[in-house]
């Protein structure tokens, strides 16, 4: 079982964080929440005696480094009997939505010393978020995934997407603006398929000022529609708050990438210009066997439509690279497609199997690491490396 320490008053918290800014958001909140239990703050790791592990299973390397902090921290429960570590965060998510109960024995086996598996849905959104910065801050508006891309751990480490309620975020983005923050960043794991749930369970009596006959926003791929938006409305209604200077979302994905979010962003000005924009591989075999549900062809529509609409839009992305069966000339459609849409940035990766996925469970992670290295170098060097100048030379 899942099991609670007792927290001592007395006791300095250390909050260590691996993953994506949703995380960060987290963390944020279990900051209020370990201070409300008592606790005080330490100013690194090595003053605590309770440190919190925030953890990232989106990739074999982030889940390695927890382990390996793990073992770096055992020593301090040899000198000091009173130290506490705790886990939370993806893989104890992954653990509680286990119901074989395999993946938490895995991980008491190999860190024993852990004291306690917090699941972070206990924090919610209870405790308000502790920001360190002053002027930007990231307001989750969603949390989980419905999509089920075979690579992606994140509906197994978050579970099912679950939107705030709309007139949450609203005020306290308004809240935000009242203590002087400038700049706002919307997150979620599919940001733009806000509202989703709330429409889908009859929950739109939700309070939208401003707003009569809402029509939820639906975007048509593949010959259907796909799941009902919010997104483009609660975009707009934070655009009209007085005293925000930028907005920017993310993680958006091309399918839900509705005209009428391009309206929304091409007519407000605070909405930033740099549009984070995953497609993952430049080819549509790749793409089906990701289970991604749009093609190449529809992607570069998208982009040339953002262009067209959004003056001075740059585009960055994500990009894996080496997935299951991945041939060299699949990869190479993922190279002609960057050379097409002149990313400004990528988050590139190379494959990495994990538990429960569909890719774990049908497919085979058949390309060898030294060929992924080979291709993500050519990436690098084709989106990231930094171009010289003249005065450079």
């Amino acid at each position: 079982m899942i099991f609670s320490c007792i927290i001592s008053s007395t006791m300095k918290y250390f909050i260590q964080t691996f993953g994506c800014a949703q995380n960060v958001a987290d963390s944020q909140r279990l900051t209020s929440y370990l201070l409300a239990k008592g606790m005080e703050r330490a100013t690194n790791i090595n003053e605590a005696d309770y440190v919190v592990i925030n953890t990232c299973m989106v990739r074999e390397m982030a889940e390695n480094r927890v382990y390996g902090l793990v073992n770096n921290l055992k020593k301090f429960k040899v000198h000091d009997s009173k130290f506490k570590i705790v886990l939370t965060g993806c893989m104890v998510g992954m653990a509680v939505r286990d119901k074989t109960g395999k993946f938490l024995k895995l991980l008491k086996k190999r860190m024993p010393v852990i004291d306690e598996f917090l699941p972070i849905e206990e924090i919610g959104f209870d405790y308000p978020p502790l920001r360190t910065d002053k002027l930007h801050a990231l307001v989750p508006v969603s949390n989980g995934c419905n999509n089920f891309c075979t690579y992606c751990v994140v509906p197994w480490t978050r579970g099912r997407e679950v939107s705030r309620p709309y007139g949450d975020i609203i005020e306290e983005c308004r809240n935000l603006v009242k203590r002087g923050y400038k700049k706002i960043t919307l997150l979620g794991q599919n940001v733009n398929s806000y509202g989703a749930d709330l429409i889908q369970n009859k929950k739109l009596n939700i309070k939208i000022k401003n707003r009569k006959n809402i029509k939820p926003v639906y975007v048509k791929h593949l010959g259907r529609f796909r799941i009902p938006t919010l997104f483009p409305y609660l975009l707009d209604d934070i655009c009209q708050i007085d005293g925000i200077e930028e907005i920017e979302f993310m993680s958006s994905n091309p399918w839900d990438f509705s005209d009428e979010l391009i309206e929304m962003i091409a007519k407000n000005p605070q909405i930033t210009r740099n549009m984070h924009l995953p497609v993952q591989s430049g080819s549509d075999s790749v793409l089906k066997r990701m289970n991604r549900w749009y093609t190449c062809d529809e992607y570069l529509k998208l982009v040339a439509n953002l262009k067209l609409k959004i003056e001075n839009v740059k585009l960055s992305t994500d990009i894996i690279v080496g997935f299951c069966g991945e041939t060299k000339e699949e990869f190479e459609e993922t190279v002609d497609l960057v050379k097409k849409v002149g990313f400004y940035k990528a988050y590139i990766a190379m494959y990495s199997d994990r538990p429960m996925t569909t890719a774990h469970k049908v497919l085979k992670d058949n390309v060898p690491h030294s060929e992924k290295k080979r291709r993500w170098r050519i990436l690098e060097e084709l989106i990231n490396k930094p171009k010289k100048s003249t005065y450079d030379e």
